[in-house]
């Protein structure tokens, strides 16, 4: 193993060991080492599976373990897949979806980086239902990953004629790309059909079957891809897509394992939580995880994001 992994590794295990001597007390954690003691858990995790895998295999677990450790030879991920779906709240929620997905867009751009659709589906209003897209830049994983989890706004829609005030959800999922060396997926695993894209891009998009739906039988995950002009370019962003999703489901599953095995239920992050609240009416932006607060919504949501990246760098 990489002397300088091996070092950091130490370092993490002796401070998961710290805070498990103290896990009877954890209802009493304050929010942020909650979701550090999560982050460790999922690394003892994979140190446990690493002690006793194939060389093959330990070569892929020191990978990931480089990424979480946030050093180099795997310890920047380049690229990541992001979904956003409207969650409660009707059109509203897809309206609040839509704002997301600019912020998001705005920061990337600003920042030099790719944002490729693969996905998206929208309704009558403008609002997003649901979209699925590939970040390409620097880090990009690791300064976004804090973005999945329920966000939740409060604020009278403009679908609202008596005033009200409505509270509507959104939920956002920021995954790491696998490699195909991480999962073995098998032909007789997936079922592919074609269809026409539709929408602009031409001819070629509209009259040919360009548009990939892949069901991972397993699993029961069904990926759809159309935003390339190419039948084989959306399979392969299909693809990447299905990777990071049963990346994710590994993960979250060693996490189950070792939450039911101190009989804790631990606040891990996990994206099924509310973790921010954008507060119209107040003109505030509050992260419940780190329990902090921003101002000048509307500048946020134009992409003007550094403040809150650089909050979670901090904690």
């Amino acid at each position: 193993m990489n002397p300088v992994l091996q070092n950091k590794l130490e370092e993490a295990l002796r401070e998961y060991e710290a805070m498990e001597m103290d896990v009877a007390e954890s209802f009493k954690w304050p929010r942020d080492k909650a979701i550090r003691f999560g982050e460790l858990s999922k690394v003892k995790v994979l140190f446990d599976e690493y002690t006793s895998a194939s060389d093959s295999r330990k070569k892929d677990i020191e990978i990931k373990l480089g990424e979480m450790m946030g050093i180099g030879g795997g310890g920047e991920k380049n690229k990541a897949i992001m979904e956003i779906r409207a969650g409660v709240g009707g059109d509203e929620a897809a309206l609040f979806a839509g704002n997301l997905l600019r912020m998001y867009q705005s920061f990337v751009q600003k920042r030099g980086w790719e944002f490729l659709f693969i996905d998206e589906s929208k309704n009558d209003l403008g609002g997003i239902k649901e979209v699925t897209a590939e970040i390409r830049g620097k880090n990009v994983y690791d300064l976004l990953k804090q973005e999945s989890g329920v966000h939740r706004i409060q604020r009278i829609p403009v679908t609202e004629k008596s005033g009200r005030i409505h509270t509507s959800t959104a939920s956002v999922a920021v995954l790491p790309i696998a490699e195909e060396t991480e999962f073995e997926i098998k032909d007789s695993d997936l079922e592919v059909t074609f269809s026409r894209a539709g929408g602009p891009g031409g001819q070629n998009v509209n009259k040919v079957e360009t548009a990939v739906r892949i069901l991972h039988k397993p699993s029961g995950i069904v990926i759809s891809s159309r935003a390339e002009r190419s039948q084989q370019k959306n399979r392969e962003r299909a693809m990447e897509v299905l990777r990071a999703k049963l990346l994710d489901e590994k993960l979250r599953k060693e996490e189950e394992i070792v939450k039911k095995d101190r009989k804790e239920q631990i606040g891990t992050a996990d994206r099924s939580e509310k973790i921010r609240t954008y507060n119209f009416l107040q003109d505030r932006i509050t992260d419940h995880r780190i329990n902090e607060s921003w101002h000048n919504i509307k500048e946020i949501l134009n992409g003007n994001m550094d403040d809150i990246i650089d909050a979670f760098h901090k904690v």
